[in-house]
């Protein structure tokens, strides 16, 4: 991976910006979930606590693409990490006042904090494309997701700490400061103003912008591509790595603690080696790039079917080949998803216009958000009941017909000649 991006100032205080409100979110999510587990001792009021994060997202996706395309993007990311901090700085005063938070307090900070993060991110949306050159943006998008997973590896380490050591009251100081200090690297980024905000705020001028975003993605082939792959993808691998694989680790194959912990150990180094490795393929034209990688992932899938199977469990007297078997196949597959994860952010950042890509990355997200709970409960509940085998099987097969449906999208992209990013495209 070449560093040179690092040394163009926007791009950096972005990333920088970026990488200090994921802590931040991710260490708070963490600090709570073992608060409300000290108060309550129960696991699922923290899971009905987290559930809860949809329905804001439901409600109001659509309102904040829009918003997010009307209003200049640089000070609507200050605001909205300013507002974080304020938010999160007066739950830590009512903290101290009151010597802690009761559940009604913690659900209303979970909501309120959900609200600022999706208008966040539909603001956010359009900065990375619009302050680095087309022929980078592979490039600043392996970036992006190689300092996005380091937060996402450090932030429990971080807030564990933090909060085993100092407790709720100085974690939600400390945490309430890091949106802050996010907002002022946010405050130096020069992030040209391509927003499009109408003559008239009103509701008709709402309708109209949201059904103007909805109409390019319908008529759009390789949108709707972009949208169908990244839901299909978080339906059918969401579930296998979240639900199947620790499943079958320690219920199927019996392995011990120790051998649990290093494979999720090893799949989090996956997922941080894959953005650099892009320098192998960044000469891969990106639609190519796309498919390859989905064929590679499916074909892993299935092959990672076999493993669990009782011929190849009873072929050996220890669980250690079968796991080991597991582990390098998931490893490579880790590797693949974040690779065809970067792909399928940089074909969606070339080809939507920057003043519509606050309502597309909205649907986009909402699309790919909400079937993860759907895939989890539907994989969930045929791994209680069918072989391990033929569930992963599934999903194997799922991404397969997926990959057919769209193999002609992805590589037509390679061919064609793609409009300036500030028109329009009819024609798809």
């Amino acid at each position: 991976m070449n560093f040179k991006l690092l040394k163009e100032k926007d791009f950096a205080l972005l990333i920088l910006g970026k990488f200090v409100s994921l802590l931040g979110s991710n260490m708070l999510q963490f600090a709570l979930s073992l608060y409300v587990l000290s108060i309550t001792g129960s696991a699922t009021i923290f899971a009905s606590m987290l559930s809860i994060t949809i329905l804001p997202r439901l409600l109001l996706s659509p309102i904040a693409g829009v918003f997010g395309d009307w209003f200049d993007r640089k000070r609507s990311i200050v605001l909205l990490d300013l507002l974080n901090g304020i938010i999160i700085g007066i739950f830590a005063v009512i903290y101290i006042f009151k010597g802690g938070l009761s559940l009604s307090l913690i659900y209303i900070l979970v909501i309120l904090l959900e609200i600022t993060e999706i208008f966040f991110h539909a603001a956010m949306s359009a900065v990375l494309p619009s302050i680095v050159e087309k022929e980078k943006l592979l490039e600043a998008n392996s970036f992006n997701s190689l300092v996005m997973n380091i937060g996402n590896v450090l932030s429990p380490v971080f807030a564990a700490f933090l909060y085993g050591t100092f407790g709720m009251k100085i974690f939600l100081i400390i945490n309430g400061i890091t949106f802050l200090l996010s907002a002022i690297s946010e405050i130096f980024i020069n992030i040209p103003n391509n927003n499009k905000r109408p003559e008239k705020i009103d509701i008709q001028s709402f309708k109209t912008d949201l059904k103007e975003g909805i109409d390019i993605i319908k008529s759009n082939k390789l949108i709707s591509t972009l949208i169908g792959l990244g839901t299909i993808i978080n339906f059918s691998m969401a579930p296998t790595f979240s639900v199947g694989l620790a499943f079958i680790v320690k219920e199927v194959l019996k392995s011990t603690d120790f051998q649990f912990g290093l494979f999720q150990m090893i799949l989090s180094i996956s997922m941080l080696l894959a953005p650099l490795l892009m320098v192998f393929v960044k000469d891969i034209k990106i639609g190519r790039l796309s498919y390859l990688s989905f064929t590679i992932m499916s074909i892993l899938v299935l092959v990672m079917a076999a493993v669990p199977s009782s011929f190849v469990l009873k072929s050996f007297s220890t669980n250690w080949i079968p796991y080991t078997l597991l582990l390098l196949i998931s490893f490579v597959i880790g590797l693949v998803v974040t690779v065809a994860n970067i792909a399928i952010g940089t074909l969606f950042n070339e080809i939507v216009p920057l003043e519509l890509m606050g309502r597309t990355s909205t649907v986009f997200n909402l699309a790919v958000t909400v079937f993860i709970p759907i895939g989890q409960m539907i994989f969930g509940a045929l791994y209680d009941t069918i072989s391990p085998s033929i569930v992963i099987a599934i999903s194997g097969a799922i991404l397969i017909v997926a990959l057919k449906k769209y193999k002609v999208q992805l590589l037509d992209y390679d061919k064609e000649e793609i409009a300036p990013k500030g028109d329009v495209i009819d024609e798809f």
